[in-house]
């Protein structure tokens, strides 16, 4: 749920900031209405001419602030996921048996078996479970289990 929030909260920066250079770049190309054909105070030509090479600027105008978002969008959102589903899958598969996990629900076990979609864990002496591999939380180490059942046997 907190990763919900904070992919809500960084979109919502990311619409500020596109609206803003959105505004921004209207502003610079004069695309924003004024008054100037009114008054008589007008400077050159009459108020029916378009600026010269004004019709490029409004392209800019819009594809800058667009490809700003799409940046903003990428680096904020899209790579970080990225990550962590590269690291998920490099979790993944380095599991192997006698490695002890932790799944999502808390439960601490040792692989006993690995499948294609699921382990085979030992949450307690004798009590086994089937996980799919997407529930796997953490690694915690690997065990031991010949020492150890050899120390358990003394």
């Amino acid at each position: 749920m907190l990763k919900a929030a904070r992919i809500t909260a960084a979109t919502a920066v990311v619409l500020a900031v596109t609206l803003i250079l959105a505004f921004a770049a209207m502003a610079a190309d004069d695309q924003i209405p004024s008054c100037g054909g009114f008054g008589g105070g007008s400077s050159g030509g009459t108020s029916g001419e378009a600026p010269a090479g004004g019709e490029g600027g409004g392209m800019m105008g819009i594809m800058f602030p667009l490809a700003i978002f799409v940046l903003i969008f990428y680096f904020f959102i899209i790579r970080p996921q990225k990550k962590r589903q590269r690291q998920q899958d490099d979790l993944m598969s380095s599991i192997s048996r006698g490695d002890q996990i932790v799944t999502i629900g808390g439960f601490f076990g040792t692989v006993q078996e690995v499948r294609d979609d699921s382990f085979m864990i030992e949450i307690a002496k004798d009590v086994r479970v089937k996980i799919l591999k997407t529930a796997v939380s953490t690694k915690r180490g690997q065990t031991q289990t010949q020492s150890s059942a050899h120390i358990e046997d003394k």
